[in-house]
């Protein structure tokens, strides 16, 4: 069975001047927008315009900016908390060309997917895994959590994707590849399975089983956005490539759950996904911490905003954002999956207002541009619908449709659970005040594992390298580098899992003091065998 876009022409951008108003599904409607409701899982080809498969692409790519855009100025200020609806979000005419130019740093999710975009222009479908992550562990642009912790392995001689995996990656189940997957369903129109295979080679490198899943599902929802309108069906045809079994799984489910008990009000899903879910984060930063990076809880929040949005571009990104925690990249993400869906030319003028002022600037720490984008990411889904055996000329394509394949069950600190959190710095903010390391460091706990938190620095405009050591019970079992180079540090500086149940001593040791720089330390975060009864 197959579906003929081509005669359909491309959409037109709806007329939406506020972002109130509501877009509505399954019609012609009288401003113009045509949207087109078909079923993925039941057709072996859908066939659309050349044109119409670009703007969708130029769509998703143009969503997710503005979406981090809107976002970034809530960004991790409210955590495990909504944005209080008197806290205004801003936007303007001009709003993105100031974004770009003063806080270039606000697209670190883009500039990421962008790395991995390169690589395929580069090297072609068939790139292998090193050249992704030697892309951003030799790149000069900050990261955090997964991605620096894999930079850190890669630099280091820790290939993929033993990188990515939880022993040697604490911050595994991050949002990281949740936050760089777009590229993936966008380079696979219609083609779940293969969105999935680039998913399982590039997202391993820096994550491992919910922090994995997120890029998996993210990246199925893009792809199935191209070939299906109804929002509720492309968030199910995407969870059902995740195991059941998973808590990536369970988190969603429940938020598809509450929307159909209560589907007017978005704050009583997100009151019952934050009671439930919120301090289930086992990495050592949101361990037992309001702090939440977690992928899980993060895509819960993207498809919080797709769903109680109702397809309306502004309802979505402001739910996404004002659910909190990683609330520029939540917003990104929905508002992608919308711009696949609508199209370029579907999004509301409203939100895109100034885009074309930016269009034509590289992103921070690239060489490339929205509008490289765009033709990189068509070009790359012309090549890979004819890998995958369907249709391409200069007037249409025909998309190969993949029934989607469930994904191998994976699951990060297999017997691990949230014992103590250990807080040694005190203060917030610029007024933190960390405990500063000296030669050694000791500490006794109760448990099966533990990390320790804290950062190197130097004390002059020098780097430099500390050796340190690990021991264990009396016995050596790690020696690791610390540099103080901002872009090359080491994320976390010790961390040992797999430790037999019980009483356990831990020497931290520096080799190589230095008076020019320092060890200052953060916290250290305990786990049990078993998991803390509730009060």
């Amino acid at each position: 069975m197959a579906f003929d876009f081509s005669a359909a022409g491309p959409v037109r951008r709806s007329r939406m001047k506020k972002p109130g108003a509501r877009i509505l599904y399954h019609s012609f409607i009288a401003i113009g927008l045509l949207v087109c409701s078909i079923k993925a899982t039941s057709q072996e080809t859908v066939t659309m315009s050349t044109a119409m498969l670009r703007d969708k692409i130029k769509g998703a790519w143009a969503a997710q900016t503005i979406g981090v855009t809107y976002g970034f100025p809530v960004e991790f200020r409210f955590n495990s908390a909504r944005v209080p609806e008197e806290r205004e979000i801003p936007w303007y005419d001009g709003y993105l060309l100031e974004t770009m130019t003063e806080s270039p740093g606000a697209y670190d999710d883009i500039y990421m997917d962008l790395a991995f975009v390169q690589i395929f222009e580069d090297e072609g479908l068939d790139a292998p895994v090193q050249s992704f992550a030697n892309s951003f562990a030799e790149a000069e642009y900050s990261l955090w959590f997964a991605n620096q912790v894999a930079r850190y392995n890669v630099l280091n001689g820790l290939t993929p994707p033993e990188s990515g995996h939880w022993l040697n990656n604490p911050a595994a189940d991050d949002i990281d590849f949740q936050i760089e997957a777009d590229f993936a369903g966008l380079m696979a129109p219609g083609m779940v399975n293969s969105s999935i295979e680039v998913s399982d080679k590039i997202g391993h490198i820096m994550n491992y089983g919910d922090g994995w899943y997120g890029g998996v599902f993210i990246a199925a929802m893009y792809s199935t956005a191209f070939i299906e309108n109804d929002i509720e069906t492309i968030v199910q045809t995407a969870i059902d490539v995740i195991p059941e079994e998973s808590d990536f799984h369970k988190i969603i489910d429940d938020v598809i759950a509450l929307h159909d008990e209560n589907p007017d009000d978005w704050n009583y899903a997100w009151e019952g996904i934050n009671e439930e879910w919120a301090f289930t984060d086992l990495g050592p930063r949101g361990l037992m911490n309001d702090f939440n990076i977690d992928a899980k809880i993060n895509a819960a929040w993207v498809v919080l905003g797709l769903l109680y949005g109702d397809g309306d571009f502004g309802k979505t990104m402001e739910i996404a954002a004002r659910a909190g925690d990683d609330a520029d990249c939540n917003p990104g993400s929905a508002a992608g999956i919308l711009g696949t869906i609508y199209g370029y030319e579907g999004i509301p003028d409203y939100w895109m207002q100034g885009l074309d002022d930016i269009e034509s600037m590289d992103f921070a720490h690239t060489t490339i541009s929205l509008n490289d984008a765009y033709e990189m990411s068509f070009q790359h889904a012309l090549q890979m619908i004819r890998r995958e055996g369907g249709l391409v000329s200069n007037a249409s394509v025909t998309l190969p449709v993949q029934t989607p394949e469930v994904v191998p069950f994976e699951k990060s600190f297999v017997g691990h659970f949230a014992k103590e959190r250990r807080q040694l710095a005190t203060g917030s903010g610029r007024d933190r005040q960390f405990v500063e390391m000296e030669d050694s460091y000791s500490f006794d706990f109760d448990g099966v594992g533990f990390a320790v938190m804290g950062t190197a620095q130097s004390l002059n405009d020098e780097d430099y390298v500390f050796e340190a050591e690990l021991h264990v019970d009396g016995e050596l079992v790690e020696t690791a580098t610390w540099p103080t180079n901002f872009v090359t540090r080491r994320f976390y500086l010790f961390w040992k899992y797999e430790l037999p149940d019980g009483q356990h001593s831990v020497e931290v040791k520096i080799l190589n003091p230095s008076e020019d720089a320092n060890v200052l330390l953060d916290g250290i975060t305990i786990y049990g065998a078993e998991e803390l009864a509730s009060n």
